[in-house]
């Protein structure tokens, strides 16, 4: 397609995005599916037709916003649903020529770093806005005083305690669920385009996912934050709910190269993500693993690259 038609097709599929986050104001419960899927059609329009569409889809989709809903809702949607999608396209999209000819797309471990990233901005700009654990204290009682005093009364404990628990998790929370939605997305929406021979990418492996040293270390250093008290702890119990996300890829990554070496590895992939999504305390086992695995180097104790046919990407 050239490059007038595939700006014509990011912008519809933007538009479909803007309507898709625009329905939360129609009051449904089913509503919440559709804002959640609001990226999907960006990333659908870049993994289809490339960066150029990709952005023709966010700008598309901030006119609609500004039309709706104004200058500060279309501010948030453009940094937290369009933007972000734009950057990981473009990165998605890198690709080079190995010496033996072959092409090397950028890697999953890469893209989820870049993820991570994202969500570290996030984080940070949570933290700044909202002052600390105090402010945040101070903007859950303006907002939400009631019905967290009604949740302390069923749970037995103090509004206050409550409120001090929250306002502590709160930025690393909100974070990590936004980083969840939007891999999500694109997951879904290359995975889509995959099925019907649309991807502009082939689809990357998951158990050659390898995350970056850098993500280790900060690991560490969330650890070392946590132990330390005060301000620094506050930073560091937030740092390691964000980097729950990369690190649980790392942990499917582990759990996709383990079952290769069974005669029908779909079978316990299945009833893994089945009991995850039942329970969610697979992901927290998962999470963990994801965790040792760079140091103890367990993906390739279980199934090394010249035996198995799994390659950890660099």
């Amino acid at each position: 397609m050239d490059r007038l038609g595939s700006l014509g097709a990011g912008a519809l599929l933007g538009a479909i995005g803007a309507c898709l986050y625009l329905s939360i104001l129609t009051g449904s419960p089913g509503a919440l599916i559709l804002a959640y899927l609001a990226q999907l059609p960006f990333f659908a329009a870049g993994l289809w037709f490339g960066v150029r569409a990709a952005v023709s889809a966010g700008v598309v989709a901030s006119v609609i916003l500004f039309a709706a809903g104004g200058a500060t809702a279309t501010g948030g949607f453009a940094a937290l649903y369009a933007a972000p999608v734009v950057v990981l396209v473009r990165q998605a999209l890198l690709a080079r020529q190995a010496p033996d000819g072959t092409i090397k797309w950028y890697p999953a471990g890469l893209l989820s770093a870049w993820l991570t990233g994202l969500g570290l901005i996030m984080l940070g700009a949570i933290i700044l806005v909202l002052g600390g654990p105090t402010g945040i204290e101070t903007f859950l009682n303006d907002r939400l005083g009631e019905a967290i005093q009604r949740l302390g009364i069923e749970s037995g404990s103090s509004g206050e305690a409550l409120t001090k628990t929250l306002a502590l998790v709160m930025p690393g929370a909100v974070t990590a669920s936004w980083m969840a939605m939007t891999a999500s997305n694109g997951v879904l929406a290359q995975g889509v385009l995959a099925r019907f021979g649309k991807a502009w990418r082939p689809s990357p492996d998951l158990a050659a996912l390898a995350l970056p040293f850098w993500l280790s270390a900060l690991l560490a250093l969330a650890a070392a934050l946590v132990l330390c008290g005060g301000a620094a702890r506050f930073v560091g119990i937030n740092l390691l709910i964000v980097l729950v996300i990369p690190f649980c890829l790392a942990g499917l990554a582990m759990l996709h190269t383990v079952v290769r070496r069974l005669p029908r590895p779909q079978v316990p992939l299945i009833l893994f993500y089945v009991l995850a999504g039942l329970f969610g305390w697979p992901l927290l086992i998962i999470t963990i693993l994801g965790m040792l695995d760079a140091p103890l180097g367990l993906r390739r104790r279980f199934a090394p690259a010249q035996t198995n046919g799994v390659k950890i990407d660099d």
